[in-house]
């Protein structure tokens, strides 16, 4: 992955990560234009989710199903039975 030098706009290298939190790291950056070599520290941070991940969806989908009365439980799986 490359970033963007805040200085001259050319592509910098990452040459290490300092993990603050699982979803925040920052990243140690040197510019890859010999006549600016600015080195900084870029911060990476997690946004949002787009789509979730399969395993955070069967949790959601455990936890959906156990919350429902015990017939539409098992109207539900008599429906998936005939998939």
């Amino acid at each position: 992955m490359l970033v963007t030098c805040t200085e001259c706009g050319s592509k910098a290298t990452i040459s290490s990560r300092q993990t603050k939190d699982p979803k925040v790291s920052d990243l140690y950056c040197t510019c890859k234009n010999v006549h600016c070599g600015h080195t900084f520290v870029s911060t990476l941070s997690f946004s949002h989710t787009i789509s979730p991940s399969a395993k955070q969806s069967k949790g959601m989908m455990i936890d959906m199903l156990m919350a429902m009365p015990k017939h539409e439980q098992q109207q539900l799986l008599r429906q998936a039975d005939l998939l």
